[in-house]
């Protein structure tokens, strides 16, 4: 078990193209969220959700934190973990992924690098929301944010600006491993659950 990084599990968007909170649907009697917090309670000591919606996870026996900069994408999830996280490495992870493997995350985590960003390439994108990040991403993807916000104050529109992962990881440098080229990787390992047919092929996965 991992006692010097904490596990984060975003599950902060709007599911939008589900129709419904995603990371609360069922497959038997267990939501997708718990499932997610099963696969990763036995490898670390501390697990914590980042979510806007903290009265709808009450079930959930782990310590809540919501977005300091909300409406801005994934990376006002990320920054609300790194700021409420007490250690200097953290594993970060979407609830959409429930198909992600063990083996991944350990690999991941235990990987020697220089640099305070850690994810993995596969199936043609950078996997940005499941590596991870160190307190040295907090600064950084502040002041992406407090830019955003900064910008909107000087032109007419008001609409929230999302902020990108990939800007962080553009400006700070990142370890981008090869997925595909591990022995133990599997096609739908970073499967993203966005649409009600894309749960229904998890659901058939994860039964099987």
């Amino acid at each position: 078990m991992y006692n010097d990084i904490t596990a984060i599990i975003l599950s902060g968007g709007k599911s939008s193209r589900m129709g419904q909170n995603k990371s609360l649907m069922k497959i038997g009697e267990i939501t997708i969220i718990e499932l997610m917090h099963e696969k990763l309670r036995p490898m670390f000591k501390e697990i914590i959700l980042i979510t806007n919606d903290i009265d709808d996870y009450a079930f959930l026996k782990v310590p809540k934190y919501t977005d300091i900069y909300p409406g801005r994408g994934p990376l006002s999830g990320i920054h609300s973990a790194l700021k409420n996280t007490t250690t200097f490495r953290n594993f970060i992870i979407s609830c959409d992924i429930p198909l992600m493997k063990r083996e991944m995350i350990e690999y991941l985590v235990n990987y020697t690098t220089s640099y305070p960003v850690t994810i993995a390439k596969a199936d043609g994108f950078i996997q940005q929301l499941c590596g991870v990040y160190t307190k040295e991403c907090l600064p950084v993807a502040e002041n992406i944010l407090k830019e955003s916000i900064e910008e909107e104050s000087r032109t007419s529109d008001q609409k929230k600006r999302g902020c990108r992962v990939l800007e962080l990881i553009d400006k700070i440098g990142a370890e981008v491993i090869d997925a595909q080229a591990l022995p133990f990787y599997e096609k739908d390992m970073y499967f993203n659950m966005n649409k009600k047919d894309e749960f229904e092929f998890v659901k058939q996965k994860l039964i099987s």
